[in-house]
């Protein structure tokens, strides 16, 4: 494709070309006529005597030859290392004594999938997938995490100060359930994880995304125990929703809700310094309700959760 500021294209190559040398124009008059200079009107009158029309068309940018291009017997090695130990550029680079950019450019060049992108035990690309329509399937997960002492751990205290007063503080559970298809999130704070709290927010949520105007069909969870047990299936039951578990050791399978996890804890859990644990549970219904309407998702073109949702009232609890 020609550059869109060229004063030729295929077709005015050819017209110039045809005038030099079936018409027998002067380069000098062609090149006025085209408003080219005289050195392009002698490329194409050039290529045209020799190739004919195709001669007219574009030609790849790329050189003959690139003797500075990294040798192909060092490009393997960098593959090699890439595919057996799954390292990123900087740690290719040390191994072989290599530019870590030099190594970018050759996994780039190559097309090798990033690391992020590739399952851990298997080393495979991840086949990524979006149910078509909310409540298709509902990822649930439980995310542990650790207490805020009375006037702050380490991060308002300092490491030392805060190491004193971590001990005794226990544990909050969150329990969360993120849509695929809309990443809409249903989440709550409790304390424990035992069956028949996990089958009592299941009800709750499931009557939050029915109260959306979704009707979910699905539910996938981990292996862990409160999701085997006979209030868990029973609470699924009672809501005519299916059950569906991830492969063993392969959380990623259950992407969508971990991904949620990991945003909550960068973005409302260690986003500031609290100094109780009071102040950062006051802090999580403004921060849901954020993510819920407000902050835009990759995944979604930019666009926040709610903007998938039909009938979504901006009410989270």
């Amino acid at each position: 494709m020609p550059h869109r500021n060229a004063p030729l294209t295929e077709t005015g190559r050819l017209r110039l070309a045809r005038c030099v040398v079936d018409d027998g124009w002067p380069l000098r008059r062609a090149s006025e006529r085209f408003q080219v200079s005289p050195t392009t009107a002698k490329r194409w009158a050039d290529r045209y005597r020799a190739l004919g029309e195709a001669g007219m068309s574009d030609r790849s940018s790329r050189p003959h030859h690139s003797p500075r291009r990294t040798p192909a017997r060092i490009e393997r090695r960098i593959i090699k290392v890439r595919v057996l130990r799954r390292w990123g550029p900087a740690r290719i680079a040390y191994l072989l004594k290599l530019n870590p950019a030099t190594v970018h450019r050759v996994l780039t060049r190559y097309r090798l999938a990033r690391l992020t992108h590739l399952d851990r035990a298997t080393g495979r690309p991840i086949r990524r997938y979006e149910h078509a329509a909310p409540g298709e399937l509902v990822h649930v997960d439980i995310k542990k995490l650790g207490n805020i002492p009375d006037g702050g751990g380490h991060k308002t205290l300092g490491r030392q100060a805060g190491r004193r007063t971590r001990s005794g503080v226990g544990y909050s559970y969150l329990h969360n359930a993120v849509d695929d298809h809309s990443r809409l999130a249903y989440s709550e704070i409790l304390t424990d994880e035992r069956k028949e709290t996990a089958a009592a927010f299941w009800t709750r949520a499931n009557d939050f995304f029915t109260r959306a105007g979704i009707t979910v069909r699905r539910v996938m969870t981990d292996n862990g125990a409160c999701y085997k047990s006979h209030p868990w299936r029973d609470a699924l039951a009672q809501t005519g929703v299916a059950h569906k578990r991830t492969r063993p050791y392969r959380p990623q399978t259950n992407g969508k809700v971990e991904r949620f996890n990991r945003t909550l804890l960068d973005e409302w859990a260690y986003a500031k310094p609290y100094r109780t644990e009071q102040e950062r549970r006051d802090a999580y219904p403004a921060w849901l309700h954020t993510y819920n309407h407000h902050r835009g998702h990759t995944a979604l073109a930019g666009q926040p959760p709610a903007s998938r949702v039909p009938n979504l009232t901006g009410q989270n609890t």
